[in-house]
């Protein structure tokens, strides 16, 4: 079959001839019809996220159809349409996983083995990959493979912190940074009922913020206090700055919501504003497989629209680079199918 490997540290994403896995004992064998291309990905590419040895396939977005499936397997068969989420499945035995906790972000990061599609495994930019059945999620009936993919991961992680945060119809929601992940929480807030004010220090991003649904668009925390402020505040910059200026504009008893995974280590804040005013600051990263279902059913039902770049899989090393290099209006998608 074809995949896109990655041969090394910053080596380009090269599509080329790997041999084709078979399902084992309670895997399903997915043919891929797309995988979205996700900031997270480059930073394995990178070695900034050193979680294998190179060469790998990366891919945590991959959604596609079940064509096998291995021994043992109940709750999945052939011609199911299935997305693959980055936490595939726990180890079950060790002390935490003893604990039965739903797979999330926190499984992965806590479990003493755990098995991450695209991440210590091969992943979705692939023509064909395998995962155990529990790490796949059911497509709903008429959701477009092209447009699941990137809410496997980015529209998951948005829609997630979103229900951490506990947002209200009418809560008013200031999105920071308006791009692969922003451009999305614009949408899924607005699609909870929400007031939502879009922060970027882009102006050329403040017409397609209100296209996106924005009610406001300001370009810091001193014109987001002069609109009124926020409750909730979701962080979805690729820096920490946006987001430590944004907080001058947050009403008291907000919640600073953080997301995703950035290069910077630190989040510093202002103590005196978020003791003063009793902030709060939530991690948040996918949090649970039942939020997924609802995000693919709320982009399913057309209350969201992913805005992607579709790419033949011949040109999945130009959809990287053009993630790497900020050119992507918002979300690459490499179609396989």
């Amino acid at each position: 079959m074809k995949a896109a490997v990655v041969s090394e540290v910053n080596a380009p994403w090269v599509l080329q001839d790997v041999p084709k896995p078979e399902a084992g004992a309670h895997q399903v064998l997915v043919k891929i019809h797309a995988c979205g291309v996700c900031y997270t990905d480059a930073l394995l590419a990178q070695g900034t996220l050193k979680m294998r040895e190179f060469p790998m396939v990366l891919g945590h977005e991959g959604v596609g159809e079940v064509v096998a499936v291995g021994d043992g397997v109940t709750s999945r068969k052939i011609g199911d349409r299935v997305g693959l989420p980055i936490t595939q499945r726990a180890c079950g035995r060790c002390d935490f996983c003893r604990e039965r906790h739903v797979n999330s972000f926190v499984t992965a990061n806590n479990c003493a083995a755990p098995v991450l599609t695209g991440v210590n495994v091969d992943g979705g930019q692939a023509e064909y990959v395998v995962a155990d059945e529990e790490g796949t999620v059911l497509l709903p009936e008429g959701l477009s493979y092209e447009l699941a993919a990137p809410t496997v991961c980015a529209g998951y992680t948005v829609w997630a912190a979103l229900r951490r945060a506990n947002a209200k119809p009418g809560a008013r929601v200031a999105v920071v940074g308006i791009g692969g992940v922003g451009h999305l929480g614009i949408q899924f807030a607005k699609a909870a009922g929400c007031h939502v004010i879009a922060v970027t220090h882009s102006p050329d991003k403040h017409d397609l913020a209100r296209e996106l649904g924005a009610d406001d668009v300001v370009a810091n925390g001193a014109e987001l206090r002069e609109a009124g402020g926020a409750d909730v505040l979701l962080h979805t910059a690729p820096t920490h700055d946006p987001a430590i200026d944004a907080m001058q504009g947050l009403r008291p008893w907000a919640k600073i919501i953080l997301m995703g995974i950035s290069a910077e280590d630190t989040f510093p804040i202002p103590a005196l504003a978020v003791t003063g005013q009793s902030f709060e600051i939530i991690g948040s990263a996918h949090n649970g497989p039942e939020y997924l279902a609802e995000a693919l059913e709320i982009v399913a039902r057309g209350d969201v629209k992913p805005m992607i770049e579709v790419f033949p899989k011949e040109e999945v090393g130009e959809a990287y680079n053009r993630l790497i290099n900020g050119q992507l209006r918002f979300r690459a998608v490499v179609k396989y199918a």
